[in-house]
């Protein structure tokens, strides 16, 4: 089961990969994002509440269950605050589009920030991923496939940033493979401390950094993505696949 929770923070990683290619082999990059995004969507908030909440007091479960409650809040909101801190740290993308000309020094900056942000984020969600599959590995298959959908607009937006700067695709696509194995790296370093610091507490801590990112992602990456789609219905049918992506997970 280790192998295979590792494996996980490696495959959620490489749906950077798949973002990257889009932007040097499809033309409509949009709708294939727009999709991505509302497929995402659909799988995270069903996740949220037919997976991780249960689990989450499933394994913090104390006699007390006011005390339940605020473990389970408390490290919830962990992991927002996480994902926010390291987020004010990656520029928007979008307002550099403005100008085509674009000033190559930033773009190097801005693609440099936000590596390095990407990274760390990367890492920590690989932790929160690998003890999510150790507690269940329907539960962290499922946790994959959200959190895969949601990187692969990312991959996406880093790739564009350094292609505009570099005009390298090899040298694009190499910086992206390297950003996306830092998700697997966090694998690795659960891996490795495994035997010495797992116990159901610290599961449980992670399942609710895990729910707390997912919370974030869905929210305030997600659905405001969403509500500025002019494609309604490739939203509609993107969310609608991610809730039936989820359903047919949780059978086996």
């Amino acid at each position: 089961m280790n192998i295979i929770a590792l494996l996980l923070t490696l495959g959620v990683g490489l749906f950077m990969i798949v973002g990257a290619t889009i932007v040097f082999v499809l033309k409509n990059n949009e709708k294939i994002v727009s999709l991505s995004i509302s497929m995402a969507f659909g799988v995270t908030i069903a996740l949220v509440f037919a997976e991780l909440i249960p689990e989450a007091f499933e394994l913090m479960e104390n006699s007390n269950r006011i005390i339940t409650v605020l473990i389970v809040l408390v490290f919830s909101c962990l992991g927002i605050v996480i994902l926010k801190c390291l987020d004010l740290l990656i520029p928007h993308h979008e307002h550099n589009h403005k100008d085509k000309h674009g000033d190559l020094e930033n773009l190097e900056h801005i693609g440099l920030v936000s590596s390095i942000a990407l990274v760390i984020h990367n890492i920590i969600e690989g932790m929160a991923l690998y003890g999510t599959a150790l507690s269940s590995m329907s539960l962290g298959l499922m946790v994959c496939i959200g959190i895969g959908l949601h990187n692969i607009p990312m991959g996406l937006v880093i790739a564009s940033t350094f292609y505009k700067s570099n005009k390298s695709i090899s040298k694009t696509l190499f910086i992206t493979t390297i950003i996306s194995l830092s998700t697997f790296l966090g694998g690795v370093v659960m891996f490795v401390l495994n035997n010495s610091v797992m116990n159901n507490f610290i599961l449980g801590m992670l399942i609710c950094i895990t729910l707390g990112m997912i919370i974030y992602i869905a929210l305030f990456e997600l659905l405001p993505k969403m509500l500025c789609s002019k494609d309604k219905k490739t939203t509609i049918l993107g969310t609608s696949l991610g809730i039936l992506i989820l359903f047919i997970s949780s059978l086996f």
